[in-house]
């Protein structure tokens, strides 16, 4: 399988940058790696970005996720692998990436809840912007269809 053509965010490198930015500044938040990592990991995995699954496997790896939790991150709500503040996380990912899938309100009160009992301010910004940041990726990437695998630059 080919990209359709190259990275949109390669073709305009100061987009690049700018992703950059972004996830640096979500590394700031005080969130643990591994969280932002399963975030990362799960927003794909609902968008079907099969470059950034690919890509969140290996640095969720790197971040020391363990096998347990990488085999079962996309059932989350049935593994018994994550803990309560692991769950609010993924949670909250799910709603935020599946926008339109609530009636009401797109994150319902119940789910915010659960993160802001979790994490504080500092860290739910980390945590919305991690989720932005990977579905703006994911939706680069599915539009060409960057393969799994690609290395860019």
């Amino acid at each position: 399988m080919t990209a359709r053509m190259k990275n949109p965010a390669m073709v305009l490198p100061d987009a690049m940058k700018g992703i950059q930015h972004l996830l640096g500044a979500a590394g700031q938040g005080g969130v643990s790696q591994e969280i932002l990592e399963l975030v990362h990991l799960r927003a794909s995995q609902i968008n079907g970005c099969s470059a950034c699954v690919y890509g969140g496997v290996a640095s969720a790896k790197k971040a020391g996720l363990s096998d347990d939790k990488l085999h079962t991150v996309a059932a989350w709500h049935e593994s018994p692998f994550f803990t309560d503040a692991e769950r609010a996380a993924l949670e909250l990912t799910e709603c935020a990436t599946r926008l339109a899938d609530h009636t009401g309100k797109a994150v319902p009160d119940d789910v915010w809840d659960a993160a802001a009992d979790h994490f504080g301010e500092k860290e739910l910004a980390a945590i919305i912007l991690m989720v932005a940041t990977t579905n703006f990726f994911n939706r680069l990437n599915a539009t060409v269809e960057e393969p799994a695998g690609a290395t860019w630059g």
